[in-house]
């Protein structure tokens, strides 16, 4: 597998506060942001679940057992971090009503239920809610955290994929390399869990080359600096188009109206032109793929554009007598880890797996 890029920071490096995260699950806490609520009638029943210190994996394992059904039978939004005190709305078949009262998951606890008539699927959420605690800051870290709010309110947070994307130690970025490389083949995977582990190990290998792109135009000053080619995306339509003259797209991305985007690679996948096409070709190279490898599994890596930057807006830092107390709102997709990391500098701190 080819090195991944040391990624650097948005903000200065000398602005840290240090600590340490998710030192206990309760330190970091996110809940989903539904996109729709179950209207109370249909085929599904949805679960808003609360787990603590429970993979996803996990749940779906456990939740199938105690229900008798199989894991395609469960719906979720979005997968949601280990270590953590998550809240996140699932959903099963109907039929499972009768057995919700007598469920029992260490780590899971099933707040409300309520039918619903589609099965929920992933991307069904706006997005999600953090509160974040970092313990055992600097002494600077009073005086630091004021210049690095006011500097991520402006200019957003790097759109970058966590390391839990990846799996313990690349295993499941590994899986999608070999996979595309033609190294493995896909019925190698459990019969059980293949759908699962496939799609998450090719879509670890696109935010791997997503990350790879965007610490490149971190190093090179571009993040929010549009250039000729790059491919834009008008944040209230989705729409994406090509950028012909910087002078004209970047005061539209500055007040907000668009958003510089990076390559998600797939056959469907809107390439940008000139340089920043030859750029981004230039990472496939880099890793021994070409971009026809994507299409063997066009379901499953059909491609898209990223934002290289999402908005953070409503970012609320309190340093108190337990650290710092970090509360903000991400969109679907994005992770919190981005907004951390800028706080912590370094890789101490983060955890390793999902």
């Amino acid at each position: 597998m080819p090195a991944r890029s040391a990624i650097g920071y948005l903000t200065p490096g000398e602005l840290s506060t240090g600590g340490e995260l998710k030192t206990s699950p309760e330190d970091f806490v996110v809940e989903e942001l539904p996109a729709y609520l179950p209207g109370g009638a249909g085929e599904h029943l949805y679960l808003w679940i609360e787990k603590r210190d429970v993979s996803a994996d996990f749940l779906l394992d456990q939740l199938a057992r105690a229900l008798n059904i199989s894991r395609g039978d469960i719906g979720t939004a979005g997968i949601k971090d280990r270590r953590a005190v998550t809240r996140q709305w699932v959903s099963v078949p109907a039929r499972c009503a009768a057995l919700i009262p007598e469920l029992a998951i260490d780590g899971v606890r099933v707040l409300e239920s309520a039918l619903h008539g589609n099965k929920l699927r992933t991307g069904h959420l706006v997005g999600n809610r953090f509160e974040i605690r970092l313990r055992g800051i600097n002494d600077s870290a009073t005086a630091v955290v004021p210049q690095l709010v006011e500097q991520l309110r402006t200019r957003g947070i790097p759109n970058l994929y966590g390391d839990q994307r990846f799996g313990i130690e690349n295993q499941t970025l590994s899986l999608g390399l070999s996979i595309l490389r033609g190294e493995r083949s896909p019925r190698s995977i459990p019969y059980a869990k293949r759908k699962f582990l496939l799609r998450l190990a090719l879509s670890a290998v696109q935010s791997a080359l997503f990350n790879e792109a965007l610490a490149e135009r971190l190093r090179a000053g571009t993040i929010d600096k549009v250039q000729t080619g790059d491919v834009m995306q008008v944040v209230a339509s989705g729409g994406c188009f090509v950028a012909e003259d910087p002078a004209v797209e970047q005061p539209r991305r500055d007040s907000g109206e668009t958003v510089i985007t990076g390559p998600m690679f797939g056959p469907r996948m809107k390439s940008p032109e000139g340089d920043v096409r030859e750029f981004e070709s230039g990472l496939l190279a880099r890793w021994g793929f070409e971009a026809a490898a994507f299409e063997k599994f066009p379901d499953l890596t059909s491609g898209t554009r990223r934002p290289y930057l999402v908005p953070a807006g409503d970012l609320e830092a309190t340093v108190d007598g337990d650290g710092l107390l970090l509360k903000f709102q991400l969109p679907a997709g994005a992770y919190a880890t981005s907004v951390v990391r800028e706080f912590l500098k370094g890789d101490r701190g983060f955890p390793c797996g999902p």
